[in-house]
């Protein structure tokens, strides 16, 4: 029998899709009160994976990454997409724009073996953390590469997407030996 050992601390990320790049700045002020200082930020990409945001967010939709210099416990990951999902919804009742859904927020965090997104909703890959909100490993770290499984989103199958988060697993390894 092995020994029973906690996890690691986890590098938490938040991807933010929007049609409106000014938003991305507003939110980011919110999301360094929240979460502590960047670490890392991706260039803004633009989101032509799918029209599945359109009705609600709007045409031109972009995606920014921000990942947070603080590691996490892994634990924390359904409390903060439920507070992720609260954000959504302010920015929604104070929408000062033409969309219905001003700001989409995913949460995830990435390990040196994986990268993980929370979820709302069920699905038969998804595992139930708690209060509703699901974990799903949406790439796996192999051979120096991040890899999809049959479920990864077609833009995190990208080579810019797993580009910018092999940066961030560098920045991950150099923080996981200070802690």
């Amino acid at each position: 029998m092995a020994d029973i050992s906690l996890p690691k601390p986890v590098k938490l990320f938040v991807g933010i899709l929007s049609c409106d790049e000014e938003l991305l700045a507003d939110v980011e002020r919110l999301l360094v009160a929240r979460f502590g200082e960047v670490d890392i930020k991706s260039e803004v990409i633009p989101f032509t994976f799918t029209d599945y945001y359109t009705k609600e967010m709007g045409a031109n939709i972009s995606r920014q990454f921000i990942c947070f210099r603080k590691l996490i416990n892994p634990e924390e990951l359904s409390a903060i997409k439920i507070w992720t999902n609260e954000l959504e919804e302010k920015f929604r009742h104070d929408n000062k724009s033409d969309v219905t859904r001003p700001i989409n927020l995913d949460p995830g965090y990435l390990t040196h073996c994986n990268l993980i997104l929370a979820s709302t909703k069920d699905y038969y890959h998804r595992i139930h953390l708690q209060n509703g909100i699901y974990a799903e490993v949406t790439l796996f770290y192999q051979h120096e590469v991040f890899k999809n499984l049959p479920w990864t989103y077609p833009d995190f199958q990208t080579e810019k997407y797993k580009n910018f988060f092999l940066k961030v697993r560098n920045s991950y390894a150099k923080d996981i030996s200070n802690n």
